[in-house]
C-alpha cells in the first residue's frame, strides 16, 4: 500500500509554457551623424493605402476628421489671399477646399503628405498645390535633420527622380516624434485591431452560410465511382434548387457535422470601440445609430479638441509654407448647450458649467 505523505509535495514547472506579452522596443527614423544625408520612402504606402480603401470604418472615421477639419470652409484677411485660393486647381478639377481634405486624410493614412507648390516666373505668387502620392516620395535630410530635397519616383523602375527643393512642396506630418524624419500613420497604431475585428467577422460569416448549407456526412451503400459521382452531382442540384432529394431506402445514410462557435458578436462591438479609441475619434462623430442625445452631446464635446488641433496644425503649416493667411471656419459648439439645466435632458447627469468651461474650445 502506497504512503501519502504530505511532505512530499511538490509543483510543477511551467516556465515558458505560456509566452508573456510584450512590447518590441523600436528606433526612431533618425538622421545619421556619420553620413551626409538620410532618407525616407515610406515602404507601407501601398499596404496603408489597402487598408483605408478596403476598411469602411477607417476610412469613415479618416474621412469625418477631414470633413471636420476642412468641411465649412475657409476666412481670408484680404482679397488677395481670397483670390489665391479660388484659383487653385489641383488636378484640374479640384478646389482649395478639396485639396485640403485630401491632404489631411493621406497625413492621417501615410503619416505624411505632399502637394507639389506651383508659382509663376517671379516665384512669389501661387498659381497651383497639386497633391502628390506619398508612396512616391522621399524625404532626404543632412546630417542634423534638417530636410534638404524630395524626389518623386514615380513608375515601376522608378526611374531618375524628379527633384524638388522644400520650399517647392507643401509637406504634412502627423505626429512626429522626437527628430524622426517621418510621421506616423493612424493605421500603424490600429492595425491589429482591425485586422482581429475582420477575422471575426469573416469567421462569423463562414459559419452563418454553413447553417445554410450544413457539412454533411454521407455513407452510401456502394463504392462504385460512377454512381457515387452520379449521386454527388444530383445532391448538389437539389441544394442549389432547395428541391428534396428522394433515394432508395437503406442505400444512403446522411448525418449532419454541425459547426459550432461562440457567439462572436459582443468581441466585435468590443473591437469595433478599442477601433475607435486608438483612431483618436469617437465613433459617435462616425455614426449615431445606437447612442443617446447625452452621450452624442459628450462624445461631439471630446471631439472638439481633436479636430481644432486639426484645422489650427493645418493654418500654421499653410502660413509657414505658402504665405497665406488663412482660418477654417469651425463646427458649431456643444458648449453653450451643454451648460443648460440638466432637467431638460434627464440622461445627462453629473456635468457642471464649470467643467465645461474648463475646456472651452475655440469656435470664433
Amino acid at each position: 500500500m502506497s504512503q501519502l505523505d504530505i511532505a512530499q509535495t511538490t509543483t510543477t514547472d511551467l516556465t515558458g509554457t505560456v509566452t508573456d506579452y510584450n512590447v518590441s522596443s523600436q528606433n526612431l527614423d533618425s538622421p545619421g551623424d556619420m553620413q551626409t544625408e538620410t532618407w525616407y520612402d515610406f515602404p507601407n504606402s501601398g499596404e496603408y493605402l489597402g487598408y483605408y480603401k478596403t476598411i469602411p470604418e477607417l476610412k469613415k472615421a479618416i474621412d469625418a476628421l477631414a470633413i471636420w477639419t476642412v468641411g465649412k470652409g475657409v476666412q481670408t484677411e484680404d482679397a488677395e489671399t481670397e483670390a489665391t485660393l479660388e484659383f487653385l486647381r489641383g488636378w484640374g478639377e479640384d478646389t482649395f477646399q478639396s485639396i485640403m481634405e485630401n491632404l489631411v486624410i493621406q497625413k492621417k493614412v501615410f503619416g505624411d503628405a505632399f502637394a507639389e507648390i506651383i508659382r509663376d516666373e517671379s516665384g512669389v505668387n501661387i498659381l497651383n498645390v497639386k497633391p502628390l502620392y506619398p508612396g512616391d516620395m522621399r524625404v532626404v535630410v543632412d546630417n542634423k535633420g534638417i530636410i534638404k530635397r524630395y524626389e518623386q519616383r514615380v513608375g515601376k523602375g522608378k526611374g531618375k527622380p524628379t527633384v524638388f527643393k522644400p520650399h517647392k512642396i507643401l509637406h504634412l506630418s502627423n505626429d512626429r516624434i522626437g527628430n524622426e524624419i517621418h510621421g506616423t500613420s493612424v493605421i500603424e497604431v490600429c492595425k491589429w485591431i482591425i485586422d482581429a475585428r475582420n477575422e471575426a467577422m469573416t469567421d462569423y460569416r463562414k459559419v452563418l452560410h454553413r447553417n445554410v448549407v450544413p457539412v454533411r456526412i454521407i455513407e452510401i451503400d456502394t463504392d462504385n465511382t460512377t454512381k457515387r459521382n452520379a449521386l454527388i452531382t444530383e445532391y448538389q442540384e437539389a441544394i442549389k434548387k432547395g428541391e428534396v432529394l428522394v433515394i432508395p431506402k437503406g442505400t444512403v445514410d446522411v448525418k449532419d457535422a454541425p459547426v459550432n462557435i461562440e457567439n462572436p458578436i459582443e468581441w466585435i462591438r468590443y473591437l469595433e470601440n478599442f477601433f475607435y479609441q486608438a483612431v483618436g475619434i469617437p465613433r459617435v462623430i462616425a455614426s449615431a445609430e445606437g447612442f443617446s442625445e447625452a452621450s452624442s452631446k459628450v462624445g461631439y464635446l471630446t471631439f472638439e479638441p481633436v479636430y481644432t488641433r486639426e484645422q489650427t496644425l493645418l493654418e500654421a503649416d499653410i502660413w509657414n509654407q505658402l504665405a497665406l493667411r488663412i482660418k477654417f471656419n469651425r463646427p458649431p459648439s456643444l458648449h453653450g448647450l451643454m451648460q443648460e439645466t440638466e432637467e431638460k435632458n434627464v440622461g445627462q447627469v453629473g456635468i457642471e458649467p464649470s467643467e465645461v468651461q474648463a475646456t472651452a474650445g475655440r469656435t470664433e
